[in-house]
């Protein structure tokens, strides 16, 4: 999908949720920067702030192979610098790692980590028979570095496989100083 396609397929949810008086509108799980853009450019059009989660495969890249820098450099620069903070999704915090070493000036653009529980590829989780949920105290050590790498990050959660158990460990891990 284009970034035109992508801000007209969006605009009218965005547009909802402005008129209904909502501070922030997200998109989260994104797989390359056009969708990003054109989500950006809608709230932008119908002036709400936003903010973008994209997700990486296990090499640290989106999965059209764009590197993350990349990705945020593009939808800062055709948008304006219009979204108001970058967050990582659907990916085990290894593979989020991977893709600081080629963050730059971006990394202070990146406020959110929603991580998987597991080290599996997207591809393997999507022929799971069951849902991998890692270990919860290896996702929070995960979460421990990232905050260290990324210490804009002030938004934490999890994604797939993470349970309450998952998300006490991450808190647990953040807040430690």
């Amino acid at each position: 999908m284009s970034s035109e396609l992508s801000r007209a397929y969006h605009s009218h949810q965005i547009e909802v949720f402005a008129d209904a008086g909502c501070d922030l509108v997200s998109g989260c799980t994104l797989n390359y920067a056009d969708e990003g853009l054109g989500i950006a450019l809608a709230a932008r059009d119908h002036d709400i702030p936003v903010m973008l989660y994209f997700t990486l495969e296990t090499d640290g890249r989106l999965p059209d192979g764009s590197r993350l820098r990349d990705a945020i450099r593009r939808v800062d620069d055709a948008a304006g610098g219009y979204v108001a903070y970058y967050g990582i999704n659907c990916a085990h915090p290894d593979h989020i790692q991977v893709a600081l070493g080629d963050l730059d000036v971006e990394s202070s653009r990146v406020r959110a980590i929603r991580a998987n529980a597991s080290r599996l590829s997207h591809a393997a989780l999507d022929v799971a028979e069951e849902l991998d949920q890692g270990d919860p105290v290896e996702l929070a050590v995960g979460y421990s570095r990232l905050r260290q790498a990324l210490p804009n990050v002030s938004v934490f959660g999890g994604c797939c496989g993470t349970s309450v158990t998952h998300i006490s460990h991450i808190a647990a891990a953040v807040t430690e100083p």
